[in-house]
């Protein structure tokens, strides 16, 4: 599961504000243009913010592995046809493209994850989106990336249990309606604890919100973001 991970990096110093500028201006490039030559530079582009953030590629990718599958099975479930010529090449490959514009929305995604904390997501969002609607969006993110990680553990503790108890001798279905049902009930008593911590712990509409401020280091991300979104709809 992708997690903020405390280091020195550039990418970890700057202001959240303006790596969620980049965030929205390289998802809205992406959409925009399907192009080899575009995604050849937005390919170049992911990179960069990878290396910047030392985002380990090869975690990332297992991390997104369910998302991988389904965009593999995009394109050929696209290009399969019910009668002659069976295949169409092109409408498979642009599936493909569209499902590389993706991922590569995913690296960037993780790069932001990993080098942001969840507080200061938090106040980045309650700061540019005033009142209300703000804090219920806030509180929305913080809770996500509070609460993702610890359905991921209660499944995967339900997998090994299931596989230590000869489950993985089970039909597929059987399997899946199992860990289903399971998990279902581990996220509503989850959801209910939660509740109920917040409850406990007076429950602030308007917390303390860690301070944020613009640098020097901030312009050329900024600068990098409104060209992004220039390019958007060139």
């Amino acid at each position: 599961m992708l997690t903020y991970e405390p280091d020195d990096t550039t990418v970890h110093r700057l202001d959240p504000r303006a790596k969620l500028a980049v965030q929205i201006g390289f998802a809205a490039t992406a959409l925009a243009h399907a192009t080899p030559r575009a995604l050849v530079a937005l390919s170049g582009l992911t990179a960069v913010v990878l290396l910047a953030a030392r985002v380990r590629l090869r975690r990332t990718l297992y991390a997104y592995r369910f998302a991988l599958v389904v965009l593999a099975l995009g394109p050929i479930v696209a290009a399969a046809t019910l009668g002659p010529p069976w295949i169409d090449l092109d409408a498979g490959f642009t599936t493909a493209l569209a499902s590389y514009r993706v991922l590569l929305v995913l690296l960037v995604s993780a790069a932001y994850v990993r080098t942001t904390p969840v507080r200061h997501s938090r106040a980045a969002i309650q700061r540019t989106i005033p009142g209300k609607p703000g804090q219920l969006l806030g509180i929305g993110v913080a809770l996500v990336f509070r609460f993702l990680p610890v359905l991921q553990t209660d499944m995967r503790t339900v997998r090994d249990a299931m596989a230590a108890r000869l489950g993985t001798e089970r039909r597929a279905v059987d399997r899946l309606t199992t860990l289903g049902l399971l998990g279902l009930s581990r996220t509503f008593d989850r959801a209910d604890r939660l509740a109920l911590a917040l409850q406990a712990r007076c429950f602030s509409w308007n917390p303390t919100l860690p301070p944020l401020s613009f640098s020097r280091r901030d312009v050329p991300v900024l600068s990098l973001s409104v060209v992004l979104l220039l390019t958007a709809f060139v």
